[in-house]
């Protein structure tokens, strides 16, 4: 009897992926996995670069950029190989340990990004609006320190929505109308009392995000009102091209993400929050490389050196 309540509670889920009609199910896992690779291949190049060349490429900045690099590949090998692998499977079904597993580690890859997009921005604030005193404030320990804080308190957060999740039934709900677990679409099919679940996701989440998102745009007012005060044209180009790659990074992660986590549950929509998702989780970590190598003069200064010296 035990076993059968807890079928009944914890089912294998269905992930109904991006699309329900089979026609069209090659063509997603082309241009998923073609996602996915330019992903890894371009931000183990932005990892290697920062690595190889530190002479060069030894400012804080670079620092976070490496850790955003690396938690861009974590987080979309999360969820886009189990996607690529239910496209060309007839077998879609994921056990719910899985499906707790892949939004913990969802979850803890989301936040560290969001708490490393706030460093680079507190970075950007600090050579800018303080020159004077970013060496003692942007030290190698407190930057060490920030990226730890970053994954510590990131994983806190997704431990503590993981275990809530694991404690609501599920009735004969089974299918997941997403391409992975996300919390959305499982608070929304639970059928037991979820209040504590939907409260802390709107105002422990809601501080997170919506906390981090506003220091970074306070952050960004008070740069620009710096910049404009600079005499010459060149040195306000200069500073603006500085954080001219942060800033779009930032726009395409919160713009999506705010949108699909930050409103009732009542007006979930499977097919407009896939499509949101799909902006955060797979077509931003493809573009930061490519936003943050094309704009900047010294990612592509070390790249030179590095062909350079491959081919002498």
């Amino acid at each position: 009897m035990d076993s059968e309540n807890d079928n009944t509670s914890h089912p294998d889920f269905l992930l109904l992926g991006l699309s329900t009609r089979p026609e069209q199910e090659h063509f997603l896992f082309a241009v998923f996995l073609i996602l996915y690779l330019l992903n890894v291949i371009g931000n183990l190049l932005i990892i290697l670069l920062i690595r190889s060349d530190s002479q060069l490429l030894h400012a804080p900045m670079y620092f976070f950029l490496s850790h955003l690099s690396f938690v861009d590949i974590c987080f979309t090998s999360t969820t886009i190989p189990k996607m690529l692998h239910n496209l060309r499977t007839s077998c879609k079904t994921i056990a719910f340990t899985n499906c707790m597993i892949q939004m913990y580690l969802f979850l803890a890859f989301a936040i560290t990004e969001n708490f490393l997009l706030g460093a680079m921005a507190l970075d950007r604030f600090t050579a800018i609006c303080q020159p004077l005193h970013y060496p003692v404030l942007m030290k190698p320990l407190k930057c060490h320190l920030m990226v730890f804080v970053a994954w510590l308190l990131a994983h806190l957060h997704s431990l503590l929505h993981t275990i809530l999740m694991s404690r609501l039934s599920f009735c004969d709900h089974r299918e997941i109308p997403h391409f992975f677990c996300d919390f959305q679409p499982l608070v929304v099919m639970a059928c037991s009392n979820k209040s504590l679940s939907e409260m802390l996701s709107f105002f422990e989440g809601g501080t997170i995000i919506i906390g981090n998102f506003i220091l970074i745009l306070v952050s960004y007012i008070r740069i620009v009102q710096v910049v404009l005060q600079v005499p010459s044209s060149q040195g306000r180009s200069k500073a603006f091209q500085t954080c001219a790659s942060h800033l779009i990074v930032v726009t395409l992660f919160y713009g999506s993400a705010i949108g699909v986590y930050f409103r009732p549950l009542s007006s979930y929509s499977g097919d407009k929050d896939k499509v949101a998702t799909v902006m955060y989780t797979v077509v931003t970590p493809m573009l930061n490389p490519f936003i943050y190598s094309l704009r900047n003069a010294d990612m592509k200064a070390a790249l030179h050196r590095a062909l350079k010296g491959r081919v002498a």
